[in-house]
């Protein structure tokens, strides 16, 4: 008979699919950054005018892009790692440097959420915008933030499954 699945076990699936789907928008955003400086370059060299404010948005969509991908990448356990120092190690080690390394996300996510927010909150108090486009700043804070309150949960999760996995026989 097969093993019910754990509650933690859910949440983490629960988040992993959405942390996927946030991550495929920001890929769909990226993608779209990159049609942007194409058609940029194509009219530049062609007609020899390049698309207003077109750096504006490269600066706003890679950042809703990077910012998109820091949840999916706590989730699936895909940050960057130094295995050559835990290579030896036996598996309640190498769960609970994980399960520290997940704390540690989840204090950074914590820590960028707050101040991002006071961030995207002046630059909206005070009307930012891009230069060319007139673009409202606080637009992109607002994306970036749903991926920080996203990158929380995520390292929550992580938290929870650590452990779960810590305290496995």
């Amino acid at each position: 008979m097969a093993e019910a699945e754990s509650p933690g076990t859910r949440l983490h699936g629960l988040v992993l699919r959405i942390c996927t789907f946030w991550a495929i928008l920001g890929g769909v955003v990226l993608l779209a950054v990159v049609a942007v400086n194409v058609v940029s370059v194509v009219s530049a060299a062609a007609f020899n005018k390049g698309l207003p404010g077109d750096f504006e948005l490269t600066e706003v969509g890679v950042a809703i892009a990077a910012f998109s991908f820091l949840p999916y990448c706590q989730i699936a356990g895909l940050n960057v790692t130094a295995d050559i120092f835990t290579a030896g190690a036996s598996r309640f080690w190498l769960a609970l440097f994980s399960f520290l390394g997940a704390l540690v996300a989840l204090g950074f996510g914590v820590l960028l959420l707050w101040r991002m927010y006071y961030g995207m909150i002046d630059q909206r108090t005070y009307d930012s915008t891009t230069a060319i486009l007139q673009i409202p700043l606080w637009w992109g804070y607002a994306a970036c933030l749903l991926s920080l309150a996203l990158l929380v949960v995520a390292s929550i999760a992580s938290v929870l499954d650590e452990m779960n996995r810590m305290t496995r026989p």
